[in-house]
């Protein structure tokens, strides 16, 4: 894997996405959970195409800022960079735009595993 890969996810912000929703908050904005997820999911497929169909990436490390709020009907993008290739860790850079406007931003690690030998840890 090359690093400079990026990949970015686009939604607009619905009722389901609040803090109040997610049981993170009171307030009906973008819920730092629901911003995490999607930090995760750009992460994984930002390199989700160079893997074995047998092997899969998993988040270990998520350290994020969330400095703006964001309304319901927003449209949010969030953009993961690999950074870093050590052996099977994959880290990437992570940042969510709300048009012009950075809301959160941080760093991400995964790594690459084999679906079976993880699930079959998990009996």
């Amino acid at each position: 894997m090359e690093t400079g890969k990026t990949y970015t996810v686009t939604t607009t912000v619905t009722e389901k996405d609040t803090a109040l929703a997610v049981g993170s908050g009171t307030l009906q904005v973008l819920a730092t959970p629901r911003m995490i997820a999607l930090m995760e999911e750009a992460a994984m497929n930002c390199v989700a195409e160079q893997l074995a169909d047998t092997d899969t990436t998993v988040g270990t490390l998520m350290n994020t800022t969330h400095v703006k709020a964001s309304a319901i009907g927003a449209e949010i993008k969030v953009t993961a960079e690999l950074t870093a290739v050590d052996g099977r860790k994959l880290s990437f850079t992570v940042k969510a735009h709300q048009g012009d406007t950075l809301i959160g931003e941080g760093t991400h690690e995964r790594f690459v595993v084999n679906i079976e030998r993880f699930m079959s840890k998990l009996r």
